[in-house]
């Protein structure tokens, strides 16, 4: 190749150069908490409660998320947050698995402040399942033991089954060996959610996460996911998030939020006997 030839790629180099620096200054970048550690708790039951928590994004203090949100997730208690968009509903979620810390107030977890809580093993002890999976262009046993550690095959199949998506892997011809392609798009909406309830499953967590988990499927999708969905939280202490009514009316208790703090709390009958908020959400 000529150098007149390789001019062409001048511009792209610049671009690959530019992309290539941001890249490796984000990968030395140390968090301002590094250094800060704190401690397991010992016989921990995934109690949950948010006291008077109040936060702001760091970069738009003028904008309060949350304002006096207060709630509690007693152990093995399934707990829904429903509201309109903006209302902290995912916010809260964040603020749990310490992506943020809260502006004012307190999360506590079996009693402790979160910030006194080893941060690596808080969300070891906690699996999110979102309203898009992300799979990787792996087997679908690789996808279900991604992130975990020393996982048997025993274990996997378990996942699955609890998930509801084992027989649907065994009538493949590769089974779990199958490759799902590039963000799984060899499979369909509802197989991938049911893939990522399995890895979410298997590192056994003590609290389950789902953030508008069935929003983006289809009706018979949705169901399917939704029965994987009940036997994933079944001993678990869990923390729906869900834009669905329909979705969380089997829900302990259901805490309806607005403008960042909870207005309604109670059982699904409860709250439609008051007709208030959650009877107004569920008429729309």
């Amino acid at each position: 190749m000529t150098v007149g030839q390789s001019s062409v790629f001048t511009s792209d180099y610049r671009k690959a150069k530019i992309s290539a620096a941001n890249i490796f200054r984000l990968l030395d970048r140390r968090s301002r908490e590094a250094e800060v550690t704190g401690s397991e708790i010992r016989d921990f039951q995934g109690n949950v409660a948010f006291a008077a928590v109040h936060f702001h994004y760091p970069g738009r203090p003028e904008a309060r998320v949350l304002r006096g949100l207060s709630l509690e997730v007693k152990s093995g208690q399934k707990v829904a947050l429903v509201g309109a968009s903006g209302c902290g509903k995912s916010t809260s979620v964040q603020l749990l698995e310490r992506f943020y810390d809260v502006t004012r107030g307190a999360i506590h977890v079996d009693g402790r402040d979160v910030t006194s809580v080893d941060r690596h093993w808080l969300r070891r002890q906690m699996a999110l399942v979102s309203q898009e999976p992300t799979l990787f262009s792996g087997t679908i046993r690789e996808n279900i033991a991604y992130g975990a550690r020393d996982v048997t095959f025993d274990a996997i199949v378990r996942s699955a089954q609890m998930a509801n998506v084992h027989d649907f892997v065994q009538s493949l011809p590769s089974q779990y060996e199958t490759r799902v392609g590039a963000r799984g798009a060899q499979l369909s909406g509802g197989q991938k959610q049911r893939i990522a309830i399995a890895r979410a499953l298997i590192r056994d967590p003590r609290i389950l996460l789902l953030d508008e988990a069935t929003s983006a499927l289809d009706t018979a999708s949705e169901e399917c996911v939704q029965m994987a969905l009940e036997e994933a939280a079944k001993g678990r202490t869990c923390l729906v998030i869900a834009h669905r009514m329909s979705t969380v009316r089997s829900a302990d208790v259901i805490c309806v939020l607005e403008r960042g703090a909870v207005v309604e709390s109670g059982s699904h009958e409860q709250l439609m006997q008051r007709k208030g908020v959650y009877f107004r959400l569920n008429s729309l």
